[in-house]
């Protein structure tokens, strides 16, 4: 039987409003994500411009699939069913990376490294080795605080610094080695140099005798670094004019793989 005009528009306005209220919903969980994780339905109104009972609606429906979890104080927040698809999604992310890591690796001679900013920590996702014997403190999975690392300073450096100081002060700053940076003022300093120069270093700073040199993926979905990692020796200041020009080259070509969801 014919499909009548009148039920086609009908299915073509639900299609269209399941399809609003997804894309709601998923603007819904960046603003809390972008809001520290937890959040009022008032603070949710007045960034979204969505109405209150719309709002509520699309969280309740999110509270129900395990995507946001509702506070015994009545806020929302990010629920636990999100840190599976978060590290899939990381996986995935280092999946896509490996390539480009490994033209690091061949342009440069060093270990190549990417890193993303998960709350508080840097968890390494991919990494592609040096030919070279040393053996890095860096490997997939590994979490180290932002203070001590190339990549940290790469993904907080465009980051307020009254948030750098709070999240300071929530890890506390522990030495690694002599050479760490241990006060909010040298670190916001050593934010101010990722900015003038473009790049980010971490000279003995987490390991004794290892130097990074680390850019930030611009654009990327989520705060993401890229680093190489070598003796001191051979990471010397020579060979960081040498190496910047690559790692921000290739930052710039992942950051477009990214964009198109395509690997190199």
């Amino acid at each position: 039987m014919p499909t009548s005009s009148a039920s086609t528009t009908d299915s073509a306005k639900s299609n269209s409003g399941g399809v609003q209220s997804l894309e709601r919903a998923f603007d819904l969980l960046e603003r809390m994500a972008d809001a520290g994780g937890e959040v009022g339905l008032s603070e949710l109104s007045a960034s979204s411009g969505l109405p209150l009972p719309t709002i509520h609606r699309l969280m309740r429906t999110l509270v129900v699939c395990g995507y946001v979890r509702q506070q015994p104080n009545r806020r929302y927040a990010l629920g636990p069913r999100l840190i599976r698809l978060g590290e899939s999604a990381a996986r995935l992310l280092g999946t896509w990376a490996r390539p480009y890591l490994a033209r690091l690796v061949e342009e440069t001679g060093e270990t190549a490294n990417m890193a993303l900013l998960d709350g508080d920590e840097i968890v390494y996702v991919a990494q592609v080795p040096s030919k070279h014997s040393m053996r890095m403190f860096t490997e997939v999975g590994r979490r180290v605080l932002p203070h001590s690392t190339g990549v940290g300073k790469a993904l907080l450096a465009n980051t307020p610094d009254a948030e750098v100081r709070a999240l300071l002060s929530r890890t506390g700053m522990p030495a690694a080695t002599e050479k760490t940076i241990t006060t909010a003022d040298g670190f916001l300093a050593a934010l101010d140099d990722v900015r003038r120069l473009g790049y980010a270093v971490d000279d003995n700073e987490q390991e004794i005798g290892v130097r990074c040199l680390a850019v930030s993926v611009p654009d990327s979905p989520t705060a993401a670094a890229i680093s190489i990692s070598g003796p001191a020796g051979r990471v010397t200041e020579a060979a960081t004019e040498r190496i910047v020009p690559v790692l921000q080259q290739i930052a710039q070509e992942l950051s477009e793989a990214l964009a198109t969801q395509s690997p190199a």
